[in-house]
């Protein structure tokens, strides 16, 4: 009886141990990096050395949400029923698996990764990657597979991590879902110590589509780099920043392509090309994007302010400048393509009030889809220019108290307001504000 219980005994405390690893605040910040505390050294008894290099993370949010009207539009987990201003919804319950294997200095050589996010809307992979690591130096890594697109800092903020509820409109527009399937080689020094190792840089190639088709429906890929300082701390400060680039671009399915013009009655319109040499050609897909994060600490926790702009060419159709998962088409047809010039920001504004259980969080952002035009223009009879060309400012106000470090929750206000124009609907600000209550607990 005493060696059975002994293995018994050794099998639960090896759940523990391993279950207490993985709850130590280990779940990934940035979608892109890898987090140093991921790996154990003399910590784990040789009881548990089988399950040393895995890793089990989640989280999962809870959410009631209200409206101010019935039906309305919403980027804070979508569009709300046509008959219904509130609801209960499981926002996001992620679970994420990572096989680490370490080389004989401790250092990372590979490193498995799958994520699933399970929600009352279905079950979707999340992420799907092998990241190879180059051990001579320690300096370099190539990843493959399902993973984040290396383009901004709010795009690679875990939502584990991040303060408010959503991403902007922008990101959500503009980088759905946050991942894509491509390859991508980093400059990502494992040795955090030396200055010169401060900084990240990233480089892939991408199918362009996301997660919103199933293959890639053109042979069009997406180049996608950012540089990233890591944050370095000079005295009570913390400063961190990146530039991000994406060059790119999907197949024009007529050949009908609208740009950007000015009609001989001086109106801004959109003047199509009906060259056959547009036919199966790329419309330009350009971003380019710069991000700063200010942090200082004092007294009651961290005062922090991060600013992000982004600005590029975005091809689209006439009533939309997401990207899209499959060749846009209507009754079966491709429609044209329609090329927008745009422009976004992110402001965010955080504050520990008393101690650090209490945070207070401003947010401004807006996206400008088609800088080109303004307000009445945009609807005007032989213009071609459509709710898609319509700027979106948000503000948001929030505040989150930290129940534990694993558990928090947040009451958070979006005061969405949209450009006054001639389309209909439009004319005046749409009642689009919400209201977000959330419980996250994350392990």
């Amino acid at each position: 009886m005493f060696p059975a219980k002994f293995t018994i005994n050794k099998f639960l405390f090896a759940v523990v141990s391993l279950l207490l690893t993985a709850s130590d605040g280990y779940a990934q910040r940035y979608l892109s990096d890898l987090d140093s505390s991921f790996f154990i050294k003399d910590t784990v008894r040789p009881v548990i050395k089988r399950f040393e290099n895995l890793r089990i993370t989640g989280y999962i949010q809870p959410q009631f949400q209200k409206a101010q009207s019935d039906g309305a539009p919403s980027y804070t987990g979508g569009n709300f029923s046509q008959y219904s201003s509130s609801r209960f919804m499981l926002r996001r319950a992620r679970i994420k698996i990572d096989y680490i294997l370490p080389s004989k200095l401790r250092y990372p050589k590979a490193l498995f990764t799958f994520q699933i996010d399970a929600t009352e809307r279905g079950v979707i992979v999340r992420d799907m990657f092998l990241k190879l690591f180059e051990i001579k130096r320690n300096l370099f890594s190539l990843t493959a597979g399902l993973f984040a697109r290396p383009f901004g800092y709010e795009v690679n903020l875990s939502s584990a991590f991040r303060e408010t509820p959503e991403r902007g409109r922008m990101s959500q527009i503009l980088m759905p879902s946050e991942r894509d399937i491509g390859i991508m080689v980093s400059h990502e020094p494992q040795e955090k110590g030396k200055s010169r190792n401060r900084f990240k840089f990233d480089i892939g190639f991408f199918n362009g589509q996301g997660l919103s088709g199933t293959t890639d429906f053109d042979s069009y890929k997406d180049l996608i780099s950012r540089v990233f300082i890591r944050p370095f701390s000079p005295g009570k400060w913390e400063l961190s920043g990146g530039l991000s680039f994406l060059r790119g671009g999907w197949k024009n399915g007529t050949k009908y392509v609208y740009e950007s013009g000015v009609a001989a009655n001086g109106d801004k319109v959109f003047v199509v090309d009906s060259s056959e040499r547009n036919l199966g050609k790329s419309s330009p897909r350009h971003y380019y994007g710069g991000d700063i994060q200010v942090k200082l600490q004092h007294g009651w926790g961290e005062s922090e302010w991060r600013a992000e702009y982004w600005f590029g060419t975005q091809p689209g159709t006439s009533l939309a400048t997401s990207n899209p998962g499959t060749l846009p088409t209507s009754g079966g047809n491709p429609v044209p393509t329609y090329v927008r010039h745009f422009d976004g920001i992110f402001l965010l504004f955080l504050q520990n009030i008393i101690s650090n259980k209490h945070q207070l969080m401003v947010k401004y952002d807006w996206y400008d889809p088609n800088i080109k035009v303004k307000k009445s223009e945009i609807g005007k009879p032989g213009t071609n220019l459509t709710t898609a060309d319509i700027k979106f400012s948000t503000l948001g106000i929030g505040y989150a108290y930290h129940i534990n470090p694993q558990t928090k929750v947040i009451l958070y206000y979006d005061f969405v307001k949209n450009e006054l124009t001639r389309v209909a609907g439009y004319e005046t600000d749409l009642k689009d504000n919400i209201l977000t209550c959330r419980l996250q607990f994350r392990f």
